[in-house]
């Protein structure tokens, strides 16, 4: 079965450009003292705004800084940010999804409800208010991320624990009286597992996007740290004459981004049904 799985992901060649860009990312910011020739917040002004060169392979900002060593250092901030933002989120929508799906009932009703509230709440609009009320950080956008996209997890783990509670495998474990701890870890979590590892690859890219955006505006990510969205708040002042500055954080996040979305599309191929009723849908507009 796994390899077989692994043979349809294979036979999805975006997916695998993806997983490569995405491994060659992880490896560069692992790496990043190592890569980046420069201190990334290292300020010398006789060298500002300097156009690629041997020094500096995409140039300088305007405090002096390399903006490769940013950049580079800025794969830290952006893929930590994103991969803490839906680790929580799972943690949160996995386990409410599993009761209302297994209990049923009251319990089923209740956590469906509070999803549905959930979900009305535009997630950019509440994070302006919170940031609004307790100050532009990092923190506070995560905070808002996590207590929102949690909903969509909840409910496809909810629906796929559903149909799993009526399969045969599930039904021979209750009457062997398997414990229903036992049940949901060994029977029922390793079959639902495949469509939430494609939603959260598909939320990590949206996260990207978010917490650049954010911080792009001033309130996600404050200078001086390595943040794409501060690298192309820094630059816009300097589009004209140094249009180069922007161009650099924005492929960043555009590959990042393209990178998370090609391996969440692949994945979601090769790992569920070929209807589209089985398929994983993704807004990142939550």
């Amino acid at each position: 079965m796994r390899k077989e799985l692994l043979n349809r992901f294979l036979e999805q060649k975006t997916a695998v450009l993806g997983a490569s860009i995405i491994f060659l990312l992880l490896m560069m910011g692992l790496s990043a003292k190592v890569i980046a020739p420069h201190d990334p917040y290292a300020v010398d002004l006789t060298k500002k705004l300097l156009l690629p060169c041997a020094e500096f392979p995409l140039g300088s900002d305007q405090l002096g800084r390399c903006i490769f060593s940013r950049i580079v250092f800025g794969i830290r901030t952006s893929l930590a940010t994103a991969f803490v933002t839906t680790i929580l989120i799972v943690l949160i929508g996995v386990p409410l999804g599993i009761v209302a799906g297994y209990i049923g009932g009251i319990m089923d009703s209740f956590i469906m409800r509070l999803t549905d509230i959930v979900s009305t709440f535009p997630s950019s609009l509440l994070a302006l208010a919170v940031v609004g009320v307790f100050g532009p950080s990092l923190p506070n956008l995560i905070l808002v991320f996590v207590g929102l996209w949690w909903a969509p997890f909840a409910r496809i783990v909810r629906g796929t624990v559903k149909k799993l509670k009526e399969s045969d495998f599930v039904l021979a474990a209750i009457t062997a009286g398997d414990s229903h701890i036992t049940i949901i870890m060994k029977h029922i979590m390793i079959n639902a597992i495949s469509p939430v590892i494609v939603l959260a690859t598909l939320r990590i890219a949206a996260v990207i996007v978010h917490v650049a955006g954010f911080s792009f505006i001033g309130l996600g990510s404050q200078p001086p740290i390595s943040d794409w969205g501060v690298m192309l708040n820094d630059a816009r002042q300097y589009l004209t004459s140094r249009p180069l500055m922007m161009l650099w954080p924005g492929l960043a996040i555009m590959i990042s981004v393209c990178a998370f979305n090609m391996l969440g599309e692949g994945m979601n191929e090769a790992f569920l049904p070929t209807s589209g009723e089985g398929k994983v849908k993704e807004d990142a507009g939550i």
